[in-house]
């Protein structure tokens, strides 16, 4: 990673803990030792940076993502278990995580009520804890059930906090150039071969006489039905059945 230096913190300086180290070190936080803590949270800042180039591309601060992401490590430093045997890094990147979606929610400029925020955390805090009971994934009904409203309203809360996600947010990246969100998006309508339909279209519609594209116009441009064409142009409604279908086939066949 390239040496930078945010929030008045420069990473070059930053000091780095073995795995014993940070034991020894957690051992001592459970333990009330505030200068470790603190000297703890100074070693783990590389953590935080870690997590925030997920976040590089939402036009946010960074200094102020930064800030949010440290809240979410003092926050996994405190409920940390060392009983669980797992790293501190594994348990504290998916925390920092949270804290910063916690804020981009909150400050997203698409405004959701305060109720469905409500919801919508609760739902969340269900999920854990009822994935802890079961060691698995619950579904949307025991979610509802567990905090007492309907499927609906769950799937309603969770979707209305979700962010908004960048075209250009990175979506890969290996040893090559990061594929962006917005190389994964197709224009269904505005496709080479949408357009050289159209032009044989317009192509074929050109060489029809002007009563029979007077008709097709009026049929498939307005929308008007064969009787009001035939009143419009003053002709039967045989006539003008009989003109569109001749000038239907001859664009079929000029295409």
């Amino acid at each position: 990673m390239k040496k930078v230096e945010i929030c008045g913190i420069s990473t070059s300086q930053l000091p780095r803990l073995t795995a014993q180290e940070s034991e020894e070190m957690m051992l001592q936080i459970k333990a009330g030792d505030q200068e470790v803590r603190k000297r703890f949270v100074q070693c783990n800042l590389r953590l935080v940076l870690s997590v925030l180039q997920r976040f590089e591309m939402r036009g946010e601060n960074s200094d102020d993502l930064f800030q949010v992401g440290c809240i979410g490590m003092i926050k996994a430093i405190d409920n940390f278990d060392l009983s669980h045997g797992v790293k501190f890094s594994t348990y504290a990147v998916p925390m920092i995580i949270g804290e910063i979606r916690r804020y981009l929610r909150d400050n997203n400029s698409i405004r959701v009520s305060r109720s469905l925020k409500d919801i919508a955390y609760k739902a969340l805090k269900a999920k854990e804890e009822l994935s802890n009971l079961k060691d698995g994934e619950p579904k949307i009904a025991d979610i509802a059930k567990y905090i007492g409203v309907s499927e609906e309203d769950v799937v309603v809360a969770l979707e209305a906090i979700q962010l908004p996600v960048s075209f250009y947010e990175p979506v890969y990246q290996d040893s090559g150039d990061k594929i962006y969100m917005i190389d994964q998006l197709k224009d269904e309508k505005n496709t080479d071969k949408k357009w050289v339909e159209y032009i044989d279209l317009a192509e074929a519609v050109k060489k029809l006489s002007s009563k029979e594209r007077s008709i097709i116009d009026m049929r498939f441009y307005q929308g008007k039905t064969q009787s009001e064409v035939a009143k419009d142009i003053g002709i039967s409604q045989a006539q003008v059945s009989r003109l569109e279908k001749n000038a239907l086939m001859r664009i079929k066949n000029q295409i």
